[in-house]
This record gives C-alpha cells, sequence and structure tokens, in this order.
C-alpha cells in the first residue's frame, strides 16, 4: 500500500532523474511546413468535396416554424455554408486559390458583412453546426475513444498573445480576474488519440474551468464513451478525477497532492507509483492536445474578432468543424 510520502518521492524522482527523459517526448520534430502546407490542401479539397450532403443531412431534423415578416435572403443551408467559409477564407487567403470550386454552392448569394456577422447569432445556424459535429463524428465510426483533454485561449485584442500571456502568468490566465478586461476567450477542447478529432469543447470568458465544465456538458449529449483520458496538471484533484467514472484518468499529481480522496484519485495515484514509466508513456500523449491547437491557430488565427460571447463561441465551433473535416478524409 502506498503512502501520501510516496506519491512525493515518485514526484521528486521524476524531476531529478526521469523527468528530461519524457519531457523531450513534448518536443516535436521539426515540421516541415511546405510538405504539410500540400497535404492539407489536398486534405482541404477532400472535405469541401464531401461538406456539402453532410450539411444536407445535418440540417434534415431541423424544423424550421414560419413566422410573419420579411422572407429570410439566403436558407439555412446557404447560411451555414457561408459562415463555415468565412471562418475559413478570414484568416488564410493563400487557401482560396486550391478552393475556388466552392464558390459554385452560393452562386446568386448577396448579402451584406452585417449579414455575415449576424450568422454567428443564429440559433439555427447554432443548432446545425452542433448536428454537423455529431454527424462528422458518427461517419468516422467515433464511439468509444482514449482521450487527450487541454486548454487554450483565443485573443480578443491583437495587443495581447495569449501564449505570450500565459507564459508570463501560468496558471493566473487561465481564469479572469472579477475586474480584469476580457482579454481572451478560454477554449477546453477533448479529443480523441487515435483520429485526432475533437469531441467535445466549451468555451468561456470566466476561466478555463468553466470552459471544461461546458465541453463535459457537451460529451454528456453525444453517444461516446471515453475509455481514459489524459488532463494536465491545473485539473489533478480528486473532484475532477471522479468526474470521469468508467474511464482510466492520466494526470500528474501537484507537489501538495496526498492519498486523500475517492478510491478512484487513490486507485490513480496507486498506478502512479507503481508504474510510473508506463503510467509517464500515457499521459505525454496529451501532448496531441496541443499539437491540434498550434495547427489550428497556424491556419485560422490566434484571435477572434468577434466580440459577442454567443459570436465567438460560434467562431470557434467552426473552426472545431474544420479541424474535424480535415481529418475525416485524411490523406
Amino acid at each position: 500500500m502506498i503512502t501520501s510520502k510516496d506519491i512525493q518521492q515518485r514526484l521528486q524522482e521524476i524531476e531529478d532523474f526521469l523527468g528530461e527523459e519524457y519531457k523531450k517526448q513534448k518536443v516535436q520534430e521539426k515540421r516541415d511546413w511546405k510538405t504539410f502546407e500540400q497535404r492539407l490542401s489536398k486534405r482541404i479539397k477532400e472535405a469541401i468535396r464531401n461538406l456539402e450532403p453532410l450539411i444536407d443531412e445535418a440540417i434534415s431534423t431541423i424544423r424550421i416554424k414560419k413566422e410573419k415578416g420579411r422572407k429570410p435572403s439566403i436558407t439555412l443551408k446557404q447560411k451555414v455554408i457561408l459562415l463555415l467559409l468565412k471562418q475559413l477564407f478570414g484568416k488564410s487567403n493563400r487557401m482560396m486559390a486550391s478552393m475556388v470550386d466552392i464558390f459554385s454552392l452560393l452562386s446568386g448569394v448577396d448579402i451584406s458583412y452585417k449579414t455575415v456577422e449576424r450568422l454567428y447569432s443564429d440559433s439555427e445556424v447554432e443548432i446545425a453546426i452542433h448536428n454537423l459535429h455529431v454527424l462528422i463524428l458518427k461517419k468516422k465510426g467515433i464511439k468509444k475513444v482514449d482521450a487527450s483533454g487541454d486548454g487554450t485561449g483565443y485573443s480578443l485584442t491583437i495587443k495581447k498573445h495569449y501564449a505570450t500571456e500565459i507564459e508570463k502568468r501560468k496558471d493566473k490566465a487561465k481564469k479572469t480576474e472579477y475586474n480584469e478586461k476580457k482579454l481572451f476567450i478560454y477554449s477546453f477542447k477533448m479529443l480523441d488519440l487515435k483520429t485526432r478529432m475533437y469531441i467535445a469543447y466549451g468555451t468561456s470568458f470566466v476561466s478555463e474551468k468553466r470552459a471544461f465544465d461546458m465541453a463535459m456538458n457537451m460529451l454528456q449529449d453525444i453517444d461516446i464513451t471515453m475509455k481514459s483520458v489524459r488532463l494536465d496538471k491545473y485539473y489533478s484533484t480528486t473532484s475532477y478525477v471522479d468526474r470521469f467514472k468508467g474511464s482510466t484518468v492520466y494526470v500528474i499529481p501537484r507537489k501538495n497532492s496526498t492519498l486523500r480522496g475517492s478510491w478512484k484519485w487513490k486507485r490513480t495515484m496507486m498506478r502512479f507509483v507503481d508504474d510510473t514509466i508506463d503510467y509517464l508513456k500515457e499521459y505525454y500523449l496529451r501532448n496531441n492536445s496541443e499539437s491540434g491547437f498550434s495547427v489550428d491557430k497556424k491556419w485560422f488565427g490566434w484571435k477572434v474578432m468577434q466580440k459577442r460571447e454567443d459570436r465567438i463561441d460560434t467562431a470557434i465551433s467552426c473552426t472545431n468543424i474544420w479541424h474535424n473535416m480535415l481529418n475525416l478524409y485524411p490523406v
């Protein structure tokens, strides 16, 4: 039987002897961005070819109650396409050369920029985007997953960069103080390690923890079971571990961690102490989440242009849709 002292001792051993070896796993080989972008361009073309039938299926179950007044200038299908295109092209004009054929889907559409902006808070569009997310996961056959969960942030101003700010503020950057100006939107995403797809996600102006709660709520609404999950040290407490009933959890305990807590927490700590090498191998698969964030921000940017929380949430949801579409048809 292990003790709390064993946990502290193992943490010290990792810091002194094992840490450097396994931290190296976090350092990926230098990416050949030219080759990567060529392959990504092919994946984008394939995703676009299959986008229309997926949207048709995603909106097929939505029933719209007709109201008196001016008839909408564009259909729900066109709204969804337009919003996804705006998210795709808005950050990377270089993509446009390989995607000219997509504009055939929007022939005859003539609308203002304000109309496009309002799409981000259109309730019908929000439902369609959610349906599209669930449908993509079903098309990939995702049911039981080994997952990685991690948080990131998107800047709401060009004056503050999230990666730079979190480096300065450490864990304090994971939440916004009550009287602090909102500089970031926090996003938490659960990623399937096999397919590299996001299975659930959430956003919050308040903290990464709130975004995590939103992602967990979303996870309950989709038919996916997590066999295992990897979380960073911020979530290394018995209260978080206990939320993943039926899943094997991999977390690195904090320096002041003890055995006090549920039996699930105790068993997690026992695996950490008794089988540290294999435990760390599993834990550091969490790097896939960081890699996914890096690619997303390279192609879609690290800043969100929208100001309202509901519109910001929709913008990030569109980025997640494209992330999953590109992994639905890998080249």
